[in-house]
């Protein structure tokens, strides 16, 4: 279903004094008929206003737009997903030769039995493939344990399940919110959100560089601030499209990792097609196999939206 926007400028005033101003404000709707006064309503309540005299919008226009978050916009039973479970799959596909991480091998696939050869051990008429892949952890959508980081963390067979499946998820469509100058995500942006006990989805349209060299050049990052404003905030899974969740032009430093995974916060990078989620109303879910003394691995990383 199309999603709404309204774009405007705005004044307004307070009954107890004080006035506040805004421009080339965007805000999300519930659809494409809200009224001036209704667009009003909706801004007061998305910035948690109290004692407010009169708001006057200027140029206000509305236009189909994907919805990037606002607070106060629930969707209705005609816009709300068809009757039916819905997946979207996040993850990139893992083939020979994918360079996820500009530096780090890509994987190779040989196999261990082919299906001519199986056929001699079987009965007539049954056949298998068994393949061997050799590839680093750091390959395609990966989660990254706390052991990644920390020798003394739980590596992938000691993460407790329940903070892999099913997590509600709070996604942050951030694509018009940096820019090549500004590229780390800082807390004032995350700030508007509950995201207590849920996965923070970064969604900063970088995925559509995966597999060019354009993808490790330029990223954007979530900045150590911003961590440790999730980790206080109560984040359970950080996740992001972008080829590190840290600035990897920064000479080595590593402050999102170092604080999330140290915080017992997971990490999943190289996530892809956030941007058919909505802001709010999926669970997210991103399990690696239970590998002992190992830190990160692949993950099917999925968000269900529901019926």
């Amino acid at each position: 279903m199309p999603e709404y926007r309204a774009h405007f400028d705005f004044d307004i005033r307070f009954a107890n004094g004080g006035a506040l101003s805004g421009t080339g404000f965007r805000l999300d709707l519930p659809g494409p008929e809200a009224s001036s006064d209704e667009v009003a309503r909706l801004l007061i309540g998305h910035l948690g206003l109290a004692l407010v005299d009169e708001v006057d919008l200027r140029g206000l226009r509305i236009v189909e737009e994907p919805h990037r978050g606002s607070r106060g916009i629930e969707m209705t039973d005609a816009e709300s997903p068809a009757s039916g479970r819905r997946i979207v799959d996040l993850s990139h596909v893992v083939r020979a030769g994918l360079v996820t991480y500009p530096g780090l091998p890509a994987p190779t696939i040989t196999p261990h039995l082919t299906r001519e050869d199986s056929r001699a051990k079987y009965a007539p008429g049954t056949e298998f493939a068994m393949d061997v892949i050799t590839m680093i952890g750091n390959t395609g959508t990966y989660l990254d344990s706390p052991f990644h980081r920390y020798a003394e963390g739980p590596d992938l067979a000691g993460l407790d399940l329940s903070t892999l499946v099913g997590l509600r998820a709070e996604v942050l469509h951030l694509e018009d919110a940096w820019d090549a100058s500004r590229r780390g995500i800082r807390p004032e942006i995350l700030a508007d959100r509950d995201v207590r006990g849920a996965a923070v989805l970064l969604h900063t349209g970088w995925d559509r560089h995966f597999g060019t060299p354009a993808y490790g050049v330029g990223a954007p990052f979530l900045t150590g601030e911003g961590a440790q404003w999730l980790i206080d905030a109560g984040a359970v899974l950080v996740g992001i499209d972008s080829v590190n969740i840290d600035d990897t032009e920064s000479g080595g430093e590593r402050p999102a990792h170092s604080l999330l995974l140290g915080a017992g916060v997971h990490v999943v990078e190289h996530l892809a097609n956030l941007g058919e989620l909505p802001p709010r109303g999926t669970r997210f879910t991103a399990a690696p196999p239970a590998v002992e003394g190992f830190g990160t691995f692949p993950v099917r990383a999925f968000a269900e939206l529901p019926g």
